[in-house]
């Protein structure tokens, strides 16, 4: 299982800050979700240049949400995310 807890910090600047929040999430709910307990799995579809992961868990709201990102060095760059449709939720819900 991955985890994050060793990162030392978020790497934003405004390239990712505005694509990330383009469907809603804040920057904070973000992290949250990445701080938490989700799910990890490789973005193998995307991960030409460097090692993408995805990330699916829940805000402190309680809202579900899908994070794409990288880690470089000491650093979790956040890349994409939004809030999880109803169906893709109750998926999540359903996974062991």
């Amino acid at each position: 299982m991955m985890e994050l807890t060793g990162k030392k910090h978020f790497e934003w600047d405004d390239g990712n800050r505005a694509k990330c929040q383009k469907y809603g999430i804040s920057i904070a709910e973000i992290e949250e979700v990445l701080l938490g307990e989700p799910l990890f799995a490789p973005d193998m579809k995307h991960s030409a240049d460097e090692q993408r992961f995805l990330a699916i868990g829940r805000t402190q709201a309680g809202r579900a949400a899908y994070v794409v990102f990288v880690l470089r060095g000491d650093a979790i760059r956040p890349l994409s995310a939004r809030y999880m449709r109803a169906k893709e939720a109750r998926k999540y819900e359903e996974s062991p």
